[in-house]
C-alpha cells in the first residue's frame, strides 16, 4: 500500500472512530418511524409515540435531548425550521412551515460586525461571545407548532430529557470529537467546567455526563411554556450571559426576549417531473434554492444519464451553479425585503436559465438572473459564512402526521456560552458582515427584528395525489441545499431506497469550487469534470442526512428509513 493510500485509509478509520460512520442501516415499519443524528434522541421521539403522541409531540421530545446529547448542533439556546404534513387537510394546504428562527435584537447595527471584515480578523473573530447571539427561538415555535398538532400534554414531552439530564448520559466518540478538537470552548468558564476535568482535559468517549442545569432550565419551561424561557429567571440568566460575555458582550435585552415570536408560514412548493418538492420560505433560502435547482434540471433526462455517472455529474453541478447564484443575491427575511420568490419555482425562468447549461463545459462562477415578475430588485451579493454545525431529524405518526425538521446553533457550539445548562447561538453571523457594497444594499444585511437567512432545507415531497413520498434533510451550513438536492434524486431519479440514497457519495458545488467526497468512487470523475473547466477539491464531506419514504402499498402505507453513516444518527420504530 501506497503512503498516500495508507494516510487515506488511517483517516477513514479516525472518523469511523469519532462517531462520523456509524448510523443503522435503513428500516421498514408498518406504523411510525424516528430518524434521528443520536439515539438517545431517536428514542425519546419514540417514547412519545409509543405513548400515543403526534410527530410534533416526538419532534419536541427529540429536540429537547439532542439539546443535551448533541449540544454542538442544537439547542433550546438556537432555532429550528419544522415543516409538517397532514394527511387529513385539504391537498393545497397539507404543508405546512413553521419559522423558528432566531431574530437580531433591537440594539443590532448594520455595521456591527465591520471591523472583522476590515481588519481581515478570522470569523471566530465574530462568532465567539455575545455579540453573535441572536434571540433564541426554538423553544416558542415549538410551542406553536404543539398547540396546533400536539395531542400529548406539552410538560410529559420534557420527560426523557430531564431523566437524561439528571441521569447522565454517555459521552459519545463525535461529541468527544468535537469537543477535542474545539479551541474556543476552554476560553469560556460555564463550558469549560462542563466538558473539561481539572486538569482541563476533555471528558473521555464513555465518560456519563449529567446536566442538572439543564434539568432545571427543562422543568422551568415544561411547567410555565414559553414564559418559562422567555420570561423571568431563565431570561435573566441568558440575557446577562449575552451582556457579561468576557468576549464581545451583546446587547440582547429582557425586552426581545419576550418580544420573539415564531412565524406559521406558507411552505414554497415547486414542481419536479411528477412530483411537488415542498420546503421552507425565507428567511430559509433552503426551500427556494432546493425547488430552483430542481426545476432546472427538469430539462434534462437524469434517470437516462444513470447515478453518478460523468454526465448527471457535470449538469447537476452546473444547475447548482445557478440556483446558488440566484439564493445568494435575493434571498432574505421576506418581512424586511422584497425576495422574487416566483423565480425558484417559475418553469418558464428555470428552462430559459437552463439553457445556460452547455453539456461540453462549466459556465464556471455563474451570475444572478433577473426576476421574471420584478426586473427593478437590485441587490449587491453580501459575505455570509455559514458553517455546517446543526442536526437534522425525520418522523412519521401513527396518523400519517409528518415533520421534517432541522435546527441549529450555528456553528459548533454555537458562541460557546452556557447560559441555563445549553449553549446560546451564534445566528447574528448568518446575516452579511456587510450592508452594502458598490451602491447597493445586501439582502441579508443586519437590521433589528430581522431574522438572519439560513440554508437549513427540511424538505416534505408529495406524489401527484398530493400524498407525502418523503421527508428529508440535513445539517452542513450553506452544503445543506446540495446535499438535500442529491439525495431527492437518488430516490425520485434513479429510484435508490433511503438508505442506498444517502450513502451515495456527495459531489457539489455552491457555485464556485466542485467538491467530490474523499474516500469515495465519485473522485474517479475529477479528471473529466476538470477537462470540462471545474476546479475540484477532493475533501471529507460531513452530511447528516436523515429521511423517511413512504410506500403506498395495498395494505396501507409502509415506512423506510436511513440514517446518515458519516455521523451518529439512527433509525428506530
Amino acid at each position: 500500500m501506497t503512503k498516500t493510500n495508507l494516510c487515506a485509509l488511517s483517516l477513514l478509520i479516525l472518523i469511523g472512530m469519532f462517531g462520523l460512520g456509524s448510523a443503522q442501516a435503513a428500516s421498514d415499519s408498518p406504523r411510525q418511524m424516528v430518524v434521528a443524528a443520536n439515539v438517545h434522541a431517536a428514542n425519546a421521539g419514540l417514547e412519545i409515540l409509543n405513548a400515543g403522541g403526534s410527530a410534533v409531540d416526538a419532534a419536541i421530545a427529540a429536540q429537547l435531548v439532542l439539546g443535551l446529547v448533541e449540544p454542538q448542533s442544537s439547542g433550546i439556546g438556537g432555532g429550528a425550521f419544522l415543516m409538517y404534513y397532514d394527511p387529513k387537510l385539504p391537498e393545497y394546504r397539507r404543508v405546512i412551515a413553521y419559522d423558528g428562527r432566531e431574530m437580531a435584537p433591537a440594539a443590532s447595527t448594520k455595521d456591527m460586525f465591520r471591523e472583522v471584515f476590515e481588519q481581515k480578523k478570522g470569523y471566530f473573530d465574530a462568532v465567539l461571545g455575545g455579540r453573535a447571539v441572536g434571540t433564541p427561538s426554538v423553544v416558542a415555535m415549538m410551542y406553536m407548532a404543539h398547540q396546533n398538532h400536539g395531542k400529548l400534554p406539552w410538560e410529559s414531552l420534557f420527560k426523557p430529557a430531564i431523566r437524561l439530564a439528571e441521569n447522565g448520559f454517555k459521552i459519545s466518540p463525535r461529541l468527544y470529537f468535537l469537543v477535542n478538537r474545539d479551541r474556543l470552548l476552554p476560553r469560556m468558564k460555564a463550558a469549560r467546567d462542563y466538558f473539561f476535568d481539572s486538569s482541563g482535559q476533555p471528558w473521555p468517549v464513555g465518560h456519563l455526563l449529567k446536566n442538572p442545569e439543564y434539568a432545571k432550565s427543562l422543568k422551568l419551561i415544561a411547567e410555565k411554556g414559553p414564559d418559562g424561557f422567555y420570561k423571568g429567571e431563565l431570561a435573566l440568566k441568558i440575557v446577562a450571559a449575552v451582556t457579561q460575555s468576557a468576549f464581545n458582550p451583546g446587547k440582547l435585552t429582557m425586552q426581545d426576549m419576550a418580544d420573539y415570536q415564531p412565524k406559521q408560514r406558507e411552505a414554497i412548493c415547486g414542481p419536479y417531473r411528477v412530483w411537488t418538492i415542498c420546503g421552507m420560505p425565507p428567511p430559509s433560502s433552503g426551500g427556494g434554492a432546493v425547488a430552483s435547482i430542481l426545476g432546472l434540471l427538469q430539462s434534462f433526462d437524469l434517470k437516462a444519464m444513470g447515478p453518478n455517472s460523468q454526465q448527471a455529474v457535470h449538469v447537476i453541478l452546473e444547475a447548482e451553479r445557478l440556483g446558488y447564484a440566484d439564493r445568494d443575491m435575493y434571498m432574505a427575511d421576506s418581512d424586511f425585503v422584497e425576495v422574487p420568490l416566483d423565480m425558484f419555482t417559475d418553469q418558464h425562468y428555470l428552462a430559459e436559465r437552463a439553457k445556460k447549461i452547455d453539456m461540453n463545459k462549466s459556465m464556471g462562477k455563474a451570475t444572478a438572473g433577473v426576476p421574471p415578475k420584478n426586473s427593478r430588485i437590485a441587490f449587491a451579493l453580501g459575505l455570509t459564512p455559514e458553517l455546517p454545525s446543526t442536526s437534522h431529524f425525520s418522523i412519521i405518526d401513527q396518523w400519517g402526521h409528518m415533520v421534517s425538521m432541522t435546527a441549529t446553533v450555528e456553528s459548533a457550539f454555537g458562541s460557546r456560552l452556557m447560559a441555563g445548562g445549553f449553549f446560546l447561538n451564534n445566528e447574528m453571523t448568518d446575516f452579511s458582515l456587510i450592508a452594502e457594497q458598490d451602491g447597493l444594499p445586501v439582502a441579508n444585511s443586519i437590521e433589528p427584528g430581522k431574522r438572519p437567512r439560513s440554508s437549513m432545507s427540511p424538505t416534505i415531497v408529495l406524489d401527484g395525489q398530493g400524498r407525502a413520498v418523503m421527508a428529508i434533510g440535513s445539517p452542513g451550513g450553506n452544503s445543506i441545499i446540495a446535499y438535500v438536492v442529491q439525495t431527492i434524486i437518488n430516490v425520485l431519479d434513479w429510484n435508490m431506497g433511503m438508505q442506498e440514497a444517502i450513502d451515495q457519495p456527495h459531489f457539489l458545488t455552491r457555485g464556485g469550487m466542485v467538491y467530490l467526497e474523499k474516500g469515495t468512487d465519485i473522485t474517479e470523475l475529477e479528471a473529466a469534470l476538470v477537462k470540462k473547466g471545474h476546479q475540484v477539491q477532493v475533501r471529507l464531506i460531513n452530511s447528516g442526512l436523515h429521511g423517511i419514504i413512504v410506500h403506498y402499498d395495498k395494505d396501507g402505507p409502509r415506512y423506510e428509513g436511513g440514517a446518515d453513516k458519516r455521523r451518529e444518527g439512527v433509525v428506530v420504530q
